[in-house]
């Protein structure tokens, strides 16, 4: 229901819009670990959200279209959270944003957690945060993160990247 873009293409009528200009952070929203946590994230039942690694912020104001509050997003770049920043203001949404260290930090409890960084973060993330379900990408198709206390739900696999969603056990 989706249509994520930089600001100088044109989406097509009708479509839930996220406009991202990553200016000096990761992520438009075309690379495909993107759009496979796009797909699964949709399927998650409403309700808070934490995007972990926010970058541009393109999953958490996805996040925010497709009804989750609130929503919370964390980058351990300062130029991230600001670019995020922007860009929820850019989109009309409103998102929670703070400094974030996935690995070592303290993380806010959500519903739902996303995230869209490295095998080694997201498997760290994993094993530390508190929530109800987890939607994971950011590694390669053949890569499998070591998740324990969650059941595997759901895999996505495009263009030889991979997104998992998983359910408490």
């Amino acid at each position: 229901p989706l249509w994520v873009g930089p600001p100088w293409e044109e989406p097509p009528p009708g479509a839930h819009v996220v406009v991202i200009d990553p200016g000096r952070a990761f992520g438009t929203g075309a690379h495909p670990t993107t759009r496979l946590a796009l797909e699964l994230l949709a399927e998650q039942p409403r309700g808070s959200l934490l995007d972990a690694g926010c970058g541009s912020g393109v999953l958490a104001i996805a996040a925010a279209r497709l009804g989750f509050r609130p929503v919370i997003a964390g980058d351990n770049d300062p130029e991230a959270v600001e670019v995020a920043r922007e860009n929820a203001a850019r989109n009309g949404v409103e998102l929670e944003l703070c400094a974030l260290d996935a690995v070592a930090g303290e993380l806010p409890a959500a519903d739902v957690v996303v995230a869209n960084i490295a095998l080694e973060v997201v498997e760290a993330l994993a094993a530390r945060v508190d929530c109800g379900r987890l939607v994971l990408s950011g590694y390669l198709a053949d890569e499998r993160p070591a998740v324990s206390g969650f059941t595997h739900v759901a895999r996505r696999e495009a263009s030889g990247w991979a997104a998992d969603a998983y359910a408490p056990e």
